[in-house]
């Protein structure tokens, strides 16, 4: 899909704000409202738009702890993986999870509320899989970047 500058500058606005209206979209971009929900439609249709969520504190809703964890396997062939895989997309405690090159084969970011909480996580994604050879675990100390924002 070939975007102009005007979809990269709708792009721009909505990932930023996803509530801004068409109509302050269309005013930004010189464009009518219409030809901008035209665009939009198209951007989502096409799959270039994903979703549009709204962003939401951990920490103000109880979930303060946040949790990196490099997962290494004996085997990485699909078959060997497909159990894991599906318990990893499942937990709603799992934000992130990204199969990686290098040491490590996955790597997940997690939030929990304390570490009794990951203990429990971490050995129901974990626990009991004989093709997970061990997986390392770092606590975040703290934020000093986070978002999904695509440089355009």
């Amino acid at each position: 899909m070939t975007l102009d500058p005007f979809d990269l500058a709708i792009l721009d606005i909505l990932q930023r704000d996803s509530t801004t209206s068409q109509r302050q979209i269309a005013q930004a971009v010189h464009l009518s409202a219409p030809a901008v929900q035209r665009r939009i439609r198209r951007l989502r249709d096409s799959g270039v738009i994903r979703a549009q969520v709204a962003v939401l504190d951990a920490n103000l809703l109880g979930r303060p702890l946040t949790l990196i964890v490099e997962v290494y396997l004996h085997d990485e062939h699909p078959r060997h993986t497909l159990a894991m895989r599906e318990r990893f997309l499942a937990e709603a405690a799992v934000q992130q999870c990204y199969p990686i090159t290098g040491e490590a084969d996955y790597l997940l970011v997690l939030t929990a509320t304390n570490m009794a909480e990951y203990e429990v996580l971490s050995a129901r994604l974990f626990g009991g899989d004989d093709n997970i050879r061990r997986f390392r675990t770092s606590v975040v100390m703290g934020c000093l970047k986070a978002g999904l924002q695509v440089p355009l």
